[in-house]
Parts: structure tokens; sequence; C-alpha cells
């Protein structure tokens, strides 16, 4: 087999639990948006627009909350790099990146269950899920860098629909990785609408339930990918 075959064939083994934390980050981004008071919590390009806006006197834009979203969301990249720094594992994806994953899906578990409970949020809760939210994404961002699938960061698909588009055949391209950029762009959208849909049947603290549990099953099927790749590296290594 050859190298580029291997890196498809254990790219393969991430590409699902990638594309199902997209999805879970469309979700997230619907309620942060739809529920949290105009703030997206994992797509920090709408949240710098946003600031603009808000700096520029727009009267609109809440300007805070998405101020704090940033700041969450630089300080859970921070300390996830500072967590997974210079670790090594036989796979690509060492313990600790699936050490932070897991924590971050329990956090926005426990976000879920502090909303349902309280029901209504408002004033220093409201900001301080809002901040928590966007710490579990940064982290999660930073995580993701690991398995070397740039094509599906799990956050923001911008820089995968230029890359659909410029390696395209009608671009003059080879059409190199199109089906993994299509699924991220599908799976960001198809979460946000799905994440809309449970705001509208059963409000903000079921859908970040809902991406919660998504997050989890994710994190399943990282393990379970860094498993298999560990024993078809060993196969390949093995004497004939």
């Amino acid at each position: 087999m050859t190298d580029a075959a291997t890196q498809r064939r254990f790219d393969a083994a991430f590409l699902p639990a990638l594309q199902l934390l997209t999805f879970s980050t469309g979700v997230v981004d619907a309620v942060s948006y739809l529920a949290l008071d105009r703030v997206f919590t994992g797509n920090m390009t709408g949240n710098v627009l946003f600031i603009g806006f808000g700096l520029a006197g727009t009267g609109t834009t809440p300007l805070l909350n998405n101020a704090v979203a940033l700041i969450g969301f630089l300080i859970g990249a921070l300390l996830c790099a500072r967590i997974v720094r210079g670790r090594v594992h036989a796979s690509r994806l060492p313990t600790a990146n699936i050490v932070v994953l897991l924590g971050s899906a329990i956090l926005a578990l426990v976000l879920g269950i502090v909303w349902l409970t309280a029901q209504t949020l408002g004033g220093a809760l409201l900001l301080a899920v809002t901040g928590l939210l966007a710490v579990v994404m940064g982290a999660q961002a930073a995580s993701v860098r690991a398995t070397g699938i740039t094509d599906v960061t799990t956050i923001v698909v911008t820089s995968t629909l230029a890359n659909l588009a410029i390696d395209s055949r009608l671009a003059g391209g080879t059409g190199d990785k199109w089906r993994r950029r299509l699924g991220a762009v599908l799976a960001m959208g198809l979460g946000g609408a799905s994440g809309a849909l449970l705001i509208r049947l059963t409000g903000g603290a079921p859908a970040l339930l809902g991406a919660a549990v998504l997050m989890l099953v994710a994190v399943a099927l990282l393990h379970v990918a860094r498993t298999r790749e560990i024993a078809a590296a060993d196969a390949l290594r093995a004497p004939e």
C-alpha cells in the first residue's frame, strides 16, 4: 500500500467523528445565536464582525456577549494547547487530546443541565454560559488539529469552501478531497438547521444537551479510530 493510500485509509477512520463534531458545532452555534442573544460560540469570524458592528455603535449588536464569547474561545484554545503540547501517542491523536475533548463535552452537558434547571438565563448566568460554551469550542478546535485533517476543522467551513472551489475540476484542479469538504459544509449547515428546529420545539437547553451528547459520541468514535489506526499501522509494519 502506498503512503498516500495509507494516509487516506487512516484519515477515513477519523472523518466520521470529525464530521459529527462539525454537525454538533452547527447545533451549538444555533443555540448560542438564537437562544443566547445573537452570539456565536464556535464561529469566531461572526463574533469579530459583531464586535466591530457594536464598536461602530449600531445599537443592535450585543457587544459584551460577543466579546465574552471571543475571549472564552481564546482561553479554551490556549488551555488546550498548553495541555496537549508535546504529547505523543502511537496514533496521531494523543490521549491528552481525547481527555480534553471528553472534558469539553462533559462541560457542555453540565451547562445544558444548569440551563435546564434555571429555565431562564439572564445577566451574569447568561454571560457565564456563553463564555464557558465558547471555552468548549476553543478547546475542541485546538484538540482536533492533531488529526491533521485540515479540511474538517469542526468549527468553521470558510476555508473548506474556498478549497472546495479552488481544487475543483471546474477550476482546473484535481477535485481531490471534495467529499470530505462537501461533507463538512453539509454537516455544519444541517447541524445549524437541526439546532434551530430543536430550539423551536424544545428550547435552548434541550438543544444544547443534544449537542453535548453528540460530542460524547464523537469522542467515542475518535477513540475507536485511533485504536484502529494503531492496529493498521502495526499490521503494515509486521513482517511477511
